[in-house]
């Protein structure tokens, strides 16, 4: 009898070892497949968002020439120049009158999702002039502008370029200094220069034969003189020259 309920009771079957290993290792693997994928798409998902932005405040020391540029890492705008190091050139953004770099509270300035623009474009090189903008009004500009100008914003006047001139669709906006060259920039006229975040650009002579051009939004110009005296104070404050 006891034989015969053994007999009719379930059948039991004995399953690989090796086979059971394999099961597991597929499990262990696909564990730690979907950890992969919730850390990477975290960090991929911080990647997307920052949309080559960072917030990193870590101080940079770039070295151009005879100077040294120390700068915020969340200045700079290309990620392959956020590194200590020599470089023949350094491309910066600023929000402006704010003078910060990017931030999770200024994305949206930075991803200009409002109208009102406000982030300038730097460009620290060597110089390749003798003169920067201002002092090539009188020998250069002068002569490639019509006259007479119109009136512009801030007390400035605008002035077209003539056909030979080479500078098609821009203007030259042109504002006073007492004692001093003017204030002299060019700007993007027409079509282009409301497709432009940045129309309007100037160039400065800073630290030891460097030369620093800043492209800014036109709503700038109606205060042209707290703009030009807050980039050569942020030129001044970030460069050390005589390296």
């Amino acid at each position: 009898m006891k034989q015969a309920a053994i007999a009719d009771g379930p059948e039991f079957t004995v399953v690989d070892s090796t086979l059971m290993r394999r099961v597991f290792y597929a499990f262990a693997a696909l564990a730690l497949l979907s950890v992969a994928i919730s850390l990477g798409g975290k960090w991929f998902g911080h990647s997307i968002a920052m949309a080559g932005y960072t917030d990193d405040t870590t101080v940079r020391r770039v070295v151009i020439g005879n100077n040294v540029i120390s700068v915020p890492a969340n200045f700079i705008r290309f990620d392959q120049a956020r590194r200590d190091g020599v470089a023949s050139r350094l491309d910066l953004y600023l929000r402006y009158p704010q003078m910060d770099g990017y931030s999770e509270a200024a994305r949206d300035d930075f991803n200009h999702s409002e109208a009102n623009r406000s982030i300038i474009f730097l460009s620290f090189e060597q110089q390749m002039m003798s003169r920067d903008m201002s002092g090539r009004f009188a020998p250069i500009y002068s002569a490639l502008i019509v006259q007479p100008g119109i009136p512009g914003p801030g007390g400035t006047t605008v002035y077209g370029f003539n056909e030979k001139s080479g500078y098609l669709n821009e203007v030259l906006v042109v504002g006073t200094r007492g004692g001093k060259d003017p204030f002299v920039a060019r700007c993007l006229s027409g079509p282009s220069a409301g497709q432009s975040l940045a129309p309007c650009e100037r160039d400065i002579h800073v630290g030891d034969d460097l030369s620093l051009t800043y492209r800014f939004p036109k709503e700038f110009l109606g205060d042209w003189q707290a703009l030009d005296a807050a980039m050569t104070a942020e030129a001044g404050r970030i460069l050390k020259p005589g390296h």
